[in-house]
């Protein structure tokens, strides 16, 4: 174990956390809502450092990122646990664990571990992603710092409801950041236990702080696909910044969601066109290989820039960060 960031101590030996927008107040001897920071005797612990339970050598595209190190590799770990109780989590047998159990599964390893793996495997990154990083931050701050400095780069694949407190830590450290923005306040509240407003605020911040921002929306038929969830999705990165990537991804029945359908293309497709009109300069479809819309496009003379089969690079036409054609400049992080 090892004692958290960011929390303050109370009367009673309450503690409160502020890791993330939950701000859990926790008696001694309970959990917060993440099942994985604990009060002991009025002091914080995380039980999750180091304690990793899933590790895996990922295209950087599955994330995804698509204007970020395209074709490399990214070391992928997570820990058991999240603050959010999505009903169609798609790692719900991780991410949720911690509620039903008293145990903390995991591999015990350093940050030195996974520096050095992703040097050894020519990783170009590292990911914190599959349960939501934030729960995990002390360990994913302490790899992030190193990795810093080896230079390998970081990236968050996030629920975005870290508090600006701990974003404001972990920006410096950090290149890449792919949130999700699920849909409406009422969306939030029933299907994630969560609220809109936090995630907002997580997105303008990492972007203005400099990191690299992409959103996805996994698109639940009867839930968020109605053209009025997705044009103020859309309208909302449009106000943060145009060149945001936006994903428009479909969703597959899983967990406590098997009642409804797999997302239909033409959703995707209609998704797609209101991103366009809203302003945005790229928007993608996932989780349907081969439908054309993976595809980058440069925004200023729509020559095909980068041609994807899934997570497959099968063309890359931007060199230095632009367009080989016009000489535009594509936003990403491109080296």
């Amino acid at each position: 174990m090892k004692e958290a960031m960011f929390y303050e101590k109370l009367d009673e030996n309450k503690v409160r956390c502020f890791l993330c927008s939950h701000h859990c107040t926790i008696k001694e001897g309970k959990r917060g809502i993440c099942h994985v920071r604990k009060n002991m005797d009025g002091t914080l612990y995380s039980l999750v450092y180091g304690k990793v339970v899933s590790m895996h050598i990922d295209p950087i595209e599955k994330k995804p990122l698509f204007h970020f190190l395209p074709s490399s590799t990214s070391f992928s770990i997570a820990t058991a646990g999240c603050n959010f109780r999505c009903e169609h989590c798609q790692n719900f047998e991780i991410s949720q664990y911690p509620m039903e159990h008293e145990d903390i599964p995991g591999q015990t390893v350093t940050p030195e571990d996974i520096v050095d793996a992703a040097a050894k495997n020519g990783c170009g990154s590292i990911s914190y992603t599959y349960t939501e990083p934030t729960i995990f931050f002390e360990f994913a701050y302490d790899c992030a710092k190193l990795a810093h400095r080896k230079g390998i780069k970081n990236v968050f694949v996030s629920n975005g409801y870290t508090t600006p407190e701990a974003t404001r830590v972990i920006a410096p450290y950090l290149h890449g950041n792919n949130i999700d923005l699920k849909g409406n306040d009422d969306f939030y509240r029933k299907i994630c236990g969560a609220r809109l407003e936090p995630v907002k605020e997580t997105i303008r911040l990492m972007k203005e702080l400099g990191v690299w921002v992409e959103v996805t929306t996994l698109i639940i038929p009867d839930h968020n696909d109605s053209e009025e969830d997705l044009r103020d999705i859309a309208g909302f990165i449009e106000s943060v910044d145009p060149y945001i990537p936006w994903h428009v991804t479909q969703f597959y029945p899983t967990y406590k969601l098997m009642d409804k359908p797999r997302t239909p293309v033409k959703t995707l497709r209609k998704a797609r066109e209101i991103g366009f009109k809203a302003g945005l300069r790229y928007v993608y479809e996932g989780n349907v290989p081969g439908e054309g819309g993976e595809n980058t496009y440069c925004h200023n003379c729509r020559e095909l820039l980068i041609k994807r089969l899934g997570f497959s690079i099968v063309e890359n036409n931007i060199k230095d960060g632009q367009c080989l054609k016009c000489g535009t400049g594509i936003k990403g992080v491109w080296k």
